[in-house]
């Protein structure tokens, strides 16, 4: 958006024609529409925030007009812009997020705690900013439904209020339930009325810390510590921005995010490849009709009285013409009462008339929403009065997988009874198995294969995954031995031509592995990028696994497409121990890769000097030249200014006067980069000062040319 930010400069008022004549809506508010537009001038896509001007009255579009011309001023990385109004269509102008909001995001992937972290540190950095202006920004508003994501998922905080009395402790208390809501990916207080949740949380009440997974790294104690500083009841102990966003700054660098690996990853359900920190999605849930709470609708209404859980006046008032009313995202009364829970209001709705099987905009039916629930004596009754178990949303997934999802075996069970299809496909291909296997939920795994064909066990979704891909990338032994038993080919490809074997080797599930080497699979069976599973579990320093399948038979130099070894792989990546099991059962060490690099090559321009050392103990030959600029590992490790690689080269016959195409030697290298115990160690083991390169330059004249006064100083004695 930099064009459109320079472009604009101020605030400004923009015409409906401005804008390309398709908009999309992207979302719907409580306020209005958000849609997705296109400045004619700049082609550029900018979000449009409507109001509905017959729901508020003129002084509340005033205030967000005033606010706006505010905020617009802001320009800062983790902070959405503000670049002006459309009169004509009571709307803001803003800047537009390709992936939404964190709320989505949070209900429909499972993220990876460093990405948590980044996200958490993110909005800190952003509401840090808001509070150190003159006078401070404050949000009164924060959540995640108002941080949004950009093209590579980093945030920017949106929905910012002008300043206002409430003060800055305000926030901080929000940005702790952010914090809950990131590091659980759960709502707080789910199913509670706003009354309910203002009692509970003025009386001390805070979002349950126990949910948080007991699978988290040492540093996530840190941040709950910081959460619950944050909400703590009395204000004055809530920390200040300035002091959050240090903390994070810490815990977000000890979590890093990974760069991406160069070998082929074997994603999950709707993973992309640009989302390296993004593991298994989660389903997309339906949006639940969440029973309104009392400052939403009048107290005599009858959602109002679902909202309560007052069933007697709820069945007393209700009437047809109520049932066949329609509530936002073309939710029915239907679909509120099952969200409520109470099995004899369902029946009396139903018998009123009801649709069993209405749908919501998204093909939501009362029986999915009942099936998320787990009410089994509602979904019973559903069933009962017609409910079609078969039925799926928008994405075509049905009751049962939901169920499947969930591991709910009982409300399987009820489905199955009921003629819910065992084998249903949702619109990438997947079914009710892949789903429990892939969730590792064993009891619903045997029911299922009890009503299921043998040809059933080997369905592929659409990236050609079969139940047992997803139950060994899970590292699910039980299901894995279920399916082999079954029938499951152990020798099936997905469309990357990976097998079981691959998917467990890669993610380090030993016991998975064993047992599919002893189905007979095809060890050496290589992916399109010429992966063998050795290859993958090398790459990830699975030791075990590595010992695992050479014992096995498994070729040690197999390359892939691009020339690559398991152990060119596991020095690339400083796996000691991997490379040293490698080489102790067969794997040559001076093999040549892409472009003529060895593994020594590749751990020296890593600097892996333990890998270094591992691979010269093991006699790799420390003068070989790669093919392209002829440089040497000593090249290589001079380059990379790592001193104990150099060492160790050194101390193993490396010619210290090698020259490489350019004719450069391994101290004219030394001498551009200003490695002073380098260069000394070089001069010390017979470096030739006076040698020059293609370009006529002395180490000398390199070290002066750089400004490397140091080695100049050195190189002149």
């Amino acid at each position: 958006m930099d064009c459109l930010d320079g472009s604009l400069g101020q605030f400004r008022n923009f015409k409906k024609d401005d804008f390309e004549a398709d908009w999309i809506k992207v979302a719907e508010c409580r306020f209005g529409q958000v849609y997705q537009v296109k400045l004619k001038v700049w082609r550029v896509k900018c979000a449009l925030k409507s109001f509905d001007t017959a729901l508020y009255p003129n002084s509340f579009y005033r205030r967000i007009i005033d606010e706006a011309s505010d905020i617009a001023k802001v320009k800062f990385k983790f902070v959405a812009s503000v670049y002006g109004l459309c009169s004509d269509a009571s709307a803001v102008v803003m800047e537009y997020m390709s992936n939404g909001s964190l709320n989505n995001l949070l209900a429909s992937h499972t993220l990876m705690w460093p990405k948590k972290f980044q996200m958490i540190h993110e909005t800190s950095m952003g509401m840090n900013f808001l509070h150190s202006l003159k006078p401070p920004l404050l949000h009164l508003n924060l959540k995640t439904s108002n941080i949004l994501l950009d093209d590579h998922l980093h945030v920017k905080v949106s929905d910012t209020c002008a300043p206002d009395p409430p003060g800055t402790t305000f926030d901080v208390y929000s940005f702790g339930i952010v914090i809950w809501e990131i590091l659980t990916q759960q709502k707080p207080y789910a199913g509670c009325s706003m009354t309910t949740v203002l009692l509970q949380v003025s009386n001390g009440k805070r979002p349950c810390v126990e949910l948080i997974p007991d699978q988290k790294p040492r540093e996530c104690d840190q941040m709950i510590s910081i959460m619950t500083q944050c909400w703590d009841q009395d204000q004055m102990k809530r920390p200040h921005f300035s002091d959050i966003v240090k903390k994070t700054e810490a815990l977000s660098e000890v979590l890093k995010i990974p760069g991406p690996i160069q070998c082929d990853k074997n994603g999950d359900k709707g993973q992309k490849s640009n989302y390296p920190w993004m593991v298994s999605p989660k389903i997309a849930l339906p949006e639940m009709p969440d029973l309104p709470s009392d400052y939403q609708h009048d107290k005599n209404s009858i959602l109002f009285l679902l909202s309560k859980k007052d069933f007697g006046s709820f069945k007393e008032s209700v009437r047809k013409e109520h049932v066949s009313s329609q509530f936002s995202g073309k939710k029915s009364l239907l679909h509120y009462t099952v969200a409520s829970r109470d099995a004899e209001s369902v029946e009396h709705v139903l018998k009123l008339g009801a649709d069993v099987n209405c749908t919501t905009t998204r093909g939501y039916t009362p029986l999915i929403v009942a099936v998320l629930h787990s009410v089994h004596c509602i979904i019973s009754l559903l069933l009962e009065h017609g409910a079609d178990p078969s039925q799926g949303d928008e994405d075509q997934w049905t009751a049962l997988h939901f169920a499947a999802q969930n591991g709910d075996d009982r409300s399987v069970r009820l489905l199955l009874d009921k003629g819910a299809v065992a084998d249903a496909r949702e619109k990438d291909g997947w079914t009710p198995l892949h789903l429990a296997c892939q969730n590792g939920h064993e009891t619903l795994v045997r029911l299922l294969l009890s009503r299921l064909s043998e040809e059933a066990v080997g369905e592929r979704e659409a990236q050609g995954r079969t139940p047992l891909h997803l139950a060994s990338a899970y590292g699910h032994l039980n299901i894995a031995k279920l399916l082999l038993a079954r029938g499951a080919d152990p020798n099936s490809t997905d469309c990357s031509l990976s097998t079981a074997l691959h998917l467990s080797a890669e993610e380090g599930h030993n016991r998975v592995v064993r047992q599919l080497l002893k189905s007979g699979v095809n060890i050496d069976i290589a992916t399109n990028k010429g992966y063998t599973p050795l290859h993958l579990a090398a790459h990830k320093g699975h030791t075990g696994i590595c010992r695992q399948l050479l014992s096995n038979k498994a070729s040690p130099d197999t390359k892939t497409i691009q020339g690559w070894t398991p152990i060119h792989l596991a020095s690339l990546r400083g796996h000691e121990a991997t490379v040293a099991q490698l080489e102790n059962q067969g794997a040559c060490v001076n093999v040549r890769g892409q472009n003529g690099w060895t593994p020594l090559h590749l751990a020296c321009h890593q600097s892996e000097s333990e890998v270094v050392a591992k691979l010269l103990a093991a006699n790799a030959d420390p003068n070989m030249s790669e093919d392209s600029e002829g440089w040497t590992p000593l090249h290589i490790a001079c380059t990379s200014v790592s001193f104990p690689s150099v060492l160790h080269l050194i101390t193993h016959r490396a010619d210290v006067n090698a020259v490489n195409s350019g004719k450069a030697t391994p101290l004219h290298l030394a001498a551009q980069h200003g490695s002073v115990p380098i260069v000394k160690a070089l001069l010390l083991n017979g470096a030739d000062k006076t040698l020059l390169d293609s370009s006529g330059s002395t180490a000398l004249n390199v070290a002066q040319k750089c400004e490397k006064w140091e080695i100049v100083q050195l190189l002149e004695q």
